[in-house]
């Protein structure tokens, strides 16, 4: 029998959910979205969640991902959410929300991290490597040899006197009209700058700009290889159903 899990991914702009094989690493059905309830307060979002859970009427254990850093369950920040997610615990807000204890809540470039080393990039199960996700901000996922290191948040480093996210995300190549060559050159100073600190094997990049790796991905000057994420923007839906179906609170 095919395993099926049920993963949320909380977004800036948007909550998105979807029932997930776990056998093939891929959606079964349509995913659903609902808009980011404004202000993104923790109490907005579970309902958004619920609301997620309910129409797809699931029953059984739940992956969620949320833009922050997670400990013990408790979110430690809140990037592109409302601020008051830092020191929530988010197993308990969700547990009360869908009234189950099934729940298991995670980073999601962590997510989408596990997503990719058990179904998409199969180099990511060896040796170290990072996949950075460039979006809103910059996600970061350190996986030693497949095993994940949670929360490294090397986004928010200093990269040629800016933060890594405000200097080199995709939003900020669409803020400032930048070209491919332009926006490639910034985000090689970052890569540049996670080599001098971790010498990886291998970089992954993925986000929605990732669908485009051929316009740009050949233009960096890391001497770490780059590959697109094959998983794209399915992988935090289905890291989080990986996280549930095999009970990580990381």
């Amino acid at each position: 029998m095919t395993r099926i899990g049920f993963g949320i991914d909380v977004g800036g702009s948007g909550i998105k959910g979807a029932r997930v094989d776990l056998d093939k690493g891929d959606f079964i059905g349509e995913r659903i979205k609902i808009l980011t309830p404004q202000p993104a307060t923790p109490e907005a979002v579970a309902d958004t969640v619920k609301q997620i859970v309910d129409q797809a009427e699931w029953d059984g254990p739940i992956g969620i991902t949320i833009p922050s850093a997670v400990k013990n369950q408790t979110a430690l920040m809140a990037a592109n959410i409302d601020k008051s997610w830092v020191n929530t615990d988010a197993h308990k807000l969700f547990s009360e929300h869908l009234g189950t204890e099934e729940v298991y809540v995670l980073n999601d470039a962590d997510a989408a991290g596990l997503a990719e080393v058990n179904y998409g990039v199969k180099e990511a199960a060896h040796g170290s490597v990072i996949l950075v996700t460039l979006g809103t901000g910059i996600g970061t996922a350190l996986l030693i040899n497949g095993t994940l290191f949670p929360n490294t948040e090397l986004g928010h480093l200093t990269v040629d006197g800016h933060e890594a996210e405000k200097y080199a995300s995709s939003a900020v190549k669409d803020k400032k009209d930048l070209s491919y060559k332009q926006w490639a050159k910034r985000v090689s100073k970052v890569l540049k700058e996670y080599e001098n600190l971790f010498w990886p094997s291998l970089f992954i990049v993925g986000g929605g700009i990732s669908r485009k790796a051929d316009k740009w991905v050949p233009l960096l000057t890391c001497e770490t290889p780059v590959v697109p994420a094959k998983l794209r923007n399915k992988a935090g839906i289905i890291g989080a159903a990986y996280a549930a179906e095999n009970k990580l609170r990381p």
